[in-house]
């Protein structure tokens, strides 16, 4: 009976916002409105809520999902502002190495990114002093405010207008494994901003990254917000031009005034199902856009006091040309459907004895939606001996990859688990396993960067797809969403 009344009470309560998607851009943006004394609420379909950034325990070991590393959190850098503001400053962030936050090895040899643009402009010229003005050229480029020109440029051309050295722009590009290199469409704009905030200065979160999400979610409940996991939204009900609910699977339904979707763009107008306000053109847009590629990542638990703690990325490749990755390139050779190059991204977790020793490595390497398509439709844990023996192939040659950097790795793992793009299409919900969201197009930029603001006046979108992805990135979008709905509100009133 108290069962029944608390659910029956639950279905009149109505909130000022509505946020759909537990991820990084649903609870800031949850944070700063509940911050001007709107009663939120976060609605999560997963059972924890934190989308890319949430931690789990597997065979009693703590594995991230998606933080590995950040940019810009010095004073007076882009991100410190905003961290200071999300109450997420004084988390237990350690600097990564000053002289080489990050480590492009290419063709046997090795290059060090150094923090600071001058600092990364003097360690490169040493191994290229005949493109110092192309270096000097480039930092220059990262620190331009004229967001429309990075927007309409095209990454590549211009990397190639300034730097004579094809290596030395494969190397510059080697820690944009994080994004999708791709030559004739990638926005100038896209590339600077994934690499800018790196070069100021690099930062690792000292322990889970569920650290991050529990800050976020302690402090918006303060306020009076909530946030309610298993609560899988199917449906936004549009009535009299305005969304006035949301309906989940199990037949709980929230209403409120104003709704945030965290969650894919094509995905949010999927749950419309009926509109007066939005056009077929609009919704065929939205769900026709193209996506970039998912991931495959490698996590180890190591053996104790086995591999010594480094405090920077290791990026291996097995191409002379970065740009040209097993995500992007159909042509590549295949092995038993499997392709064989395998660029990584190699990154540390510091273990318990004081970061002295390493405690888990993630491997990461791009993938491409056709080569886990067949097995869409399984249930994780029921994808049959195929799957795992594809896995355990691409496992092979990523423990491959970085041996070149990490001799004898391979005996030092304790325990090992891996994961698809299928994770992010199964547990975030993210069309064809997509780890960055919605690819950017310089030439078609109104196509492929995104408002916030939709067709229907009290349903806007926030999130990876919008401008930017990345933490930085999805924390600025997180604000300008904040800003429109505020904008809208006072409107209104």
């Amino acid at each position: 009976m108290h069962k029944y009344l608390y659910s029956l009470l639950r279905r009149m309560e109505k909130y000022d916002i509505i946020i759909i998607g537990s991820g990084l851009g649903g609870l800031e943006c949850a944070l700063m409105l509940g911050r001007t004394g709107k009663r939120v609420l976060v609605l999560e379909r997963q059972f924890q809520p934190g989308g890319c950034m949430q931690s789990y325990k597997r065979q009693g070991c703590c594995l991230d999902t998606g933080l590995h590393y950040i940019g810009g959190l010095d004073e007076g850098q882009p991100l410190h502002e905003a961290f200071k503001e999300l109450g997420l400053l004084d988390l237990p962030w350690q600097r990564l190495d000053p002289s080489g936050f990050d480590e492009i090895t290419i063709g046997g040899k090795t290059y060090k990114l150094a923090q600071g643009y001058d600092n990364f402009v003097d360690e490169l010229s040493k191994d290229f002093p005949e493109e110092r003005e192309g270096l000097e050229k480039y930092v220059e480029m990262l620190q331009t405010k004229d967001e429309r020109w990075l927007q309409q440029t095209n990454a590549y051309e211009y990397l190639c207008s300034i730097i004579r050295s094809k290596l030395l722009i494969n190397i510059i590009s080697g820690a944009s494994l994080k994004m999708e290199l791709r030559k004739k469409t990638l926005p100038l704009f896209t590339f600077a901003h994934g690499n800018s905030s790196f070069i100021e200065s690099s930062w690792r979160l000292r322990g889970a990254g569920n650290m991050l999400v529990n800050r976020l979610i302690e402090q918006i409940k303060e306020l009076g917000g909530e946030v309610i996991c298993n609560a899988d939204v199917t449906e936004l009900k549009e009535k009299d031009g305005r969304i006035t609910k949301a309906i989940c699977a199990d037949g709980r339904t929230f209403e409120g005034d104003v709704f945030i979707s965290n969650a894919h763009p094509s995905v949010t107008l999927n749950l419309v199902k009926e509109s007066k306000l939005i056009k077929k053109i609009f919704r065929m847009r939205m769900t026709t856009l193209k996506n970039t590629f998912g991931m495959f990542t490698l996590q180890l638990k190591i053996k104790p006091e086995t591999l010594r703690y480094f405090n920077h990325n290791k990026f291996v490749y097995d191409t002379d040309d970065v740009w040209t990755n097993i995500a992007v390139e159909p042509s590549q050779p295949k092995v038993k459907g499997i392709l064989i190059s395998c660029p990584v991204l190699v990154s540390c977790t510091p273990g318990e004895n004081e970061g002295t020793f390493a405690s888990v490595i993630d491997i990461l390497t791009p993938m491409k939606w056709e080569y886990v398509e067949p097995w869409a439709d399984k249930t994780p844990g029921k994808r049959g001996e195929d799957y795992v023996e594809m896995k355990k192939d691409i496992s092979r040659q990523m423990l491959k990859m970085a041996e070149q950097v990490i001799p004898g790795l391979t005996g030092m793992i304790e325990r090992s688990f891996s994961s698809t793009p299928l994770t992010y299409y199964t547990y975030n919900n993210s069309p064809y396993g997509s780890a960055y969201g919605v690819r950017k197009d310089y030439s078609n930029v109104l196509g492929t960067i995104l408002s916030p603001k939709t067709p229907i006046p009290n349903l806007f979108l926030t999130g990876q797809s919008l401008m930017l992805h990345g933490l930085h990135g999805v924390t600025m979008t997180a604000k300008f969403t904040c800003e429109e709905v505020m904008g809208r509100l006072k409107v209104e009133v």
